[in-house]
C-alpha cells in the first residue's frame, strides 16, 4: 500500500487510462532484434566466398599489405585505391622498407589520394614498430589503437582481416548494412547508436572465421547495399533485412545528417622565378597538406585586389618582393569540406626570399618531383 486512496475498476481516470494505453502501445516501434540470424550469417559469407572482388590487397593475409589499404580507403572508394595500393606496396614492400623510407618519397607515391596526413602516421607507426616490436604488426585492437593515426576502424580492420579476430570495423559501410539490417532509424554517428549496432554485429559473428564475415559486410555495404538506390533484388540476406521487409524505400535508412554546404575561398599565388628556376617552400608537417611542397601564397582579405594579396602573401611568409607581376590565370580546386579560387601571378625576384631547410629554387622538372598537392600540380600546368 502507498497510502493513496483507492479506486473503483469503474472510475472514470482509470477507465481513460485503459483506453489510452493500447494506442500508446500501437505506436510505438518493436525493438530491433539481432542484426542477422545465423542462417543469414552463413548466407553472406556463402555469398562472399563466391562473389568477392579479386582486390590486390586480397591476395595475402599480409597484415602490413592490410594495414596500407585499409588507411588508403579511408576517405577513397576502392577502385580510386587499388592503384595507389600497388604503387605504394611495390615502392615500399614492408613494414622495414617504409620505415626507413624518406618523407618526400612517401608522399610523392601518395600524392593524388588526398589525405596526407594518413600516409606521415602511416610512416610513423612502421618507424615506431621498427624500434620497439622488430617491425611486428600487433594483432590486438588495443595495441593497434596505440599507433600513430590508427583509430578504432583501423585496429578492428587490421584485427579481424589479418588476424581472424572476433571484431566488426564500424566505418560508414558497415554502419548502413547493420542500420538496415536491424530497422535503426536513428544518425549512426551518434556514439549511442554506433554502440548498438556494434553489440548486434557482435552477436552476429560466427565463430568460425568471424573476419571473412567482418569482410563480408563491408563488402555487401560497397557493392549491393548501397547508400542510395541498394540493389535488394541482388542481396543474398535481404529476406531477413527489416529495411527490405518493412519499408517502401529501403536506402531511406539510416537516416542521413543535413549536408553541409561547402566554404569557397578566394585566395592568391606568386610563381616567383629567377634564371630558369622557381621558389617553392615545404608546408608545416601538421595541418592540411602538411609536407608537400607549394609555390607561396594565401588568402585573400575582403576588399583586397587579388595582386595586392599576392604581394602582401609573398612578403610575409617569405620576405621577399618581386619586380612587375603577370597574371597567369585562375585555378580551381575542391577538398573535401571547402573550394578554393587560386588566382597565380607570375614575377621576376626583386628582393630574395628567406633561406631554410624547406625552402629551395627549382626547375619546373624538379618541383614536378616533389610531393605536391593537386592544386600546385595545376598552377605547373599553367606555367608549362
Amino acid at each position: 500500500m502507498d497510502g493513496s486512496p483507492r479506486r473503483s475498476n469503474n472510475s472514470p481516470a482509470l477507465r481513460m487510462r485503459f483506453v489510452r494505453r493500447p494506442n500508446r502501445v500501437a505506436h510505438r516501434k518493436p525493438p530491433a532484434g539481432p542484426a542477422i540470424p545465423p542462417q543469414a550469417a552463413q548466407d553472406l559469407l556463402a555469398w562472399f566466398h563466391r562473389e568477392r572482388r579479386a582486390l590486390p590487397w586480397r591476395r595475402s593475409r599480409d597484415p602490413y599489405r592490410i594495414w596500407v589499404a585499409e588507411v588508403l580507403l579511408q576517405q577513397t572508394r576502392v577502385a580510386q585505391a587499388a592503384p595507389y595500393f600497388e604503387r605504394f606496396i611495390a615502392r615500399f614492400p614492408s613494414l622495414r622498407a617504409l620505415a626507413s623510407s624518406d618523407l618526400d618519397d612517401v608522399l610523392k607515391i601518395w600524392q593524388g589520394a588526398g589525405y596526407y596526413a594518413r600516409a606521415r602516421r602511416l610512416r610513423d607507426a612502421a618507424r615506431l614498430l621498427v624500434r620497439t616490436a622488430g617491425g611486428s604488426v600487433p594483432r590486438s585492437v588495443e595495441a593497434l589503437e596505440s599507433l600513430p593515426g590508427v583509430g578504432p576502424y583501423t585496429a578492428r580492420a587490421v584485427a579481424a582481416l589479418a588476424f581472424g579476430e572476433a571484431v566488426v570495423p564500424l566505418d560508414a559501410n558497415v554502419l548502413r548494412v547493420a542500420a538496415r539490417w536491424t530497422g535503426e532509424t536513428r544518425e549512426v554517428r551518434r556514439p549511442t547508436v554506433r554502440s548498438r549496432l556494434d553489440e548486434r554485429l557482435a552477436r552476429t559473428l560466427p565463430p568460425r572465421d568471424p573476419g571473412a564475415f567482418a569482410e563480408a559486410v563491408m563488402e555487401l555495404g560497397e557493392t549491393i547495399c548501397l547508400p542510395r538506390n541498394p540493389r535488394c533484388s541482388r542481396c543474398p540476406v535481404s529476406a531477413s533485412c527489416r529495411a527490405f521487409l518493412q519499408l517502401d524505400e529501403p536506402g531511406s535508412l539510416p537516416r542521413r545528417p543535413a549536408r553541409r554546404r561547402r566554404v569557397h575561398q578566394r585566395a592568391s599565388i606568386v610563381t616567383l622565378h629567377r634564371k630558369g628556376r622557381w621558389f617553392v617552400q615545404r608546408r608545416p608537417a601538421g595541418g592540411l597538406l602538411g609536407g608537400l611542397w607549394e609555390f607561396p601564397g594565401g588568402k585573400i582579405e575582403d576588399g583586397e585586389e587579388p595582386e595586392a594579396a599576392a604581394r602582401r602573401e609573398l612578403a610575409e611568409e617569405t620576405g621577399a618582393t618581386a619586380g612587375p607581376l603577370r597574371s597567369v590565370g585562375i585555378v580551381r580546386h575542391g577538398y573535401s569540406h571547402f573550394t578554393v579560387e587560386l588566382h597565380v601571378f607570375r614575377g621576376a625576384v626583386h628582393r630574395a626570399p628567406r633561406p631554410g631547410p624547406d625552402r629551395r629554387w627549382a626547375s619546373l622538372a624538379e618541383i614536378a618531383r616533389l610531393p605536391l598537392p593537386r592544386a600546385t600540380e595545376k598552377i605547373l600546368r599553367l606555367l608549362r
